[in-house]
């Protein structure tokens, strides 16, 4: 699975982006839900799977947050994380619910995470696949990741662990003398223009 290809059907999809959108307005206005009734929904949006969802306001990121491994079902992770990227990602203030409406969506449905075997440091430069894999950095209570699209802002493989490793509150090169453990991912991505037509 790469950054667009995957197994959820662009009905799925649209229902997922639905089910964001109406998450993210009733957070921003201090609302519950939606609520979600699984019995309702397609197969593939009830089994257990990991989403993120990430919020931007005019190509501006606005809020990002998900989870690395499936604790629920689809349809009801993407709504918590839905609300959670518009009122708790301590980056942003909470989302307003006049600017709620001008947010874009994009949903990002993580593949599990598998351990990356390296010896040396500089192995990672060339094991990595830019556009492709999502990276979880380890080092021992310090933890970060970046989904597959973060590439696109950060193509150097060495500046995309740089970078990590400060967002895990690491120094940026201690991806090269401390031996991390590393896992990587791939996501199914889609935004609502890509929905229906992937």
């Amino acid at each position: 699975m790469n950054a667009t290809e995957g197994t959820l059907s662009p009905e799925q999809r649209q229902i997922l982006l639905r089910l964001a959108r109406q998450g993210v307005e009733r957070a921003a206005a201090g609302q519950p839900g939606p609520d979600v009734d699984l019995g309702s929904l397609p197969e593939g949006l009830r089994a257990e799977r990991a989403a993120f969802v990430t919020l931007t306001l005019r190509g501006d990121l606005r809020g990002c947050i998900g989870a690395l491994q499936a604790t629920m079902p689809l349809a009801r992770d993407v709504v918590e994380h839905a609300r959670a990227a518009a009122t708790e990602d301590f980056r942003f203030y909470p989302v307003r619910p006049d600017e709620a409406t001008e947010l874009a969506i994009e949903i990002s449905v993580l593949s599990e995470p598998a351990p990356l075997a390296y010896a040396q440091p500089d192995d990672l430069l060339t094991l990595l696949r830019p556009g492709v894999d999502g990276v979880i950095l380890v080092s021992g209570l310090h933890r970060a990741t970046f989904l597959p699209q973060v590439w696109e802002k950060v193509p150097s493989p060495a500046l995309f662990l740089d970078m990590l490793c400060e967002k895990a509150g690491l120094p940026r090169r201690a991806w090269r003398t401390g031996h991390p453990d590393i896992l990587i991912y791939r996501v199914e991505s889609f935004h609502e223009s890509s929905a229906v037509n992937p």
